[in-house]
């Protein structure tokens, strides 16, 4: 049994220089700014909380086509980790590293990786001091964990700030339906139980036809467009204050990682089109009423289909236990903890001996009286 520290992965390539010291400045969440920790210098990134300029929305069919305006697009240097298959960039000065996803070391490509433009960040609010404590809490909550998990929480390792892509969509929906409305009702039935008859209420629906539209404008679907972290952790670390959305500037990726999109524009709007017929389906059961539901056909016509490309925060460690990698990923806007776990075999075996242990001396006591 081995447990293993994952070590501290590198900083962002994402540099920008002091222009008191001319040493790197990295954006310190809690205020908001670009500090310089050598020299305590700090810089105001233009525009930040004042939306000069706005968040534009982007015409979907060009983007499924590959037909978007020149300066949507960018060109950066990305490589893929073989183990998570998380996409990182990297600096053209870099050449081999590590994954900051799962500590897996990495040769950095040679080649450039087209895509479309970030149109948006969420900036960290939460700094790496109050995501540790956080992670802190959560892992020193858990029952049954390995006492090297315990050792990882308490010594409050370096966590890695990733900025993670998403999708989102926005689309005018009208939808045409058939189906029925059921209304319940109840018929009094006598039946003979143990020679004797008694009555009971036995409830019955009466179906009609039902028709008609239902609309709905879908603003913001949120698809993750990553591969590299569990997505159940991910979606748990919701909801995010995409109201706070500022436009992208790579000053607020200063000190951390971003990593480029794994899922394809197309694949993330067909995960945002089968969330929008779920709600679909229960705007129409909405508009049908009755007691119950039946839904037969949905034609729903799409309109004014639009996506942006956005970077969200997010903390990230990782630890090793018996050669697996186990992920925790804490909310960089409001400090919400998710991830894996190990267990312990040995604290389960423990505490399965002293619960027989207990039921037996409850069962000796009750025999005894």
């Amino acid at each position: 049994m081995t447990e293993q520290l994952i070590p501290d992965a590198p900083q962002s390539e994402h540099r920008f220089p002091c222009d008191t010291c001319g040493s790197d400045l990295r954006f310190a969440p809690d205020v908001g700014q670009l500090v310089c920790d050598h020299c305590g210098n700090s810089e105001t990134i233009e525009g930040a909380g004042f939306r000069l300029r706005p968040i534009t929305e982007q015409d979907l069919h060009a983007g499924l086509d590959a037909d978007l305006p020149a300066e949507q697009m960018e060109e950066t240097r990305v490589t893929q980790c073989p183990n998570c298959a998380a996409q990182v960039e990297f600096s053209e000065t870099k050449h081999a590293t590590e994954c900051p996803f799962c500590a897996t070391p990495v040769v950095v490509d040679t080649g450039t990786n087209r895509h479309i433009k970030p149109r948006a960040v969420l900036p960290f609010a939460v700094p790496q001091e109050g995501a540790r404590d956080a992670m802190k809490d959560w892992l020193g909550s858990l029952w049954f964990a390995p006492n090297g998990l315990q050792e990882y929480a308490r010594k409050g390792r370096q966590m890695q700030g990733i900025y993670v892509p998403y999708w989102t969509y926005d689309a005018d929906t009208r939808s045409r339906y058939s189906g029925q409305r059921g209304t319940v009702y109840y018929v009094s039935e006598t039946v003979v139980r143990d020679g004797k008859r008694t009555t009971r209420q036995v409830a019955k629906v009466r179906w009609r036809a039902a028709s008609g539209r239902v609309a709905r404008f879908f603003d913001d679907v949120l698809v993750l467009a990553s591969n590299s972290l569990p997505k159940k952790y991910t979606d748990a670390l919701e909801p995010w204050d995409l109201s706070a959305l500022e436009p992208y500037a790579p000053e607020y990726l200063a000190g951390f990682h971003a990593e480029a999109y794994s899922v394809p524009l197309r694949d993330g709007f067909a995960e945002a089109r089968a969330h929008m017929d779920r709600v679909i389906e229960r705007d129409v059961k909405f508009d049908i009423g009755g007691d119950r539901q039946r839904v037969h056909s949905i034609d729903t016509d799409l309109s004014n289909l639009t996506f942006k490309h956005i970077l969200l925060p997010v903390w990230l460690a990782a630890y090793k236990y018996r050669g697996k990698t186990y992920r925790f990923v804490v909310n960089g806007r409001t400090g919400r903890v998710q991830g894996e776990r190990p267990y312990s075999a040995i604290k389960i075996t423990i505490a399965v001996i002293l619960g027989a242990i207990a039921a037996g001396v409850i069962g000796y006591l009750a025999a005894q009286k």
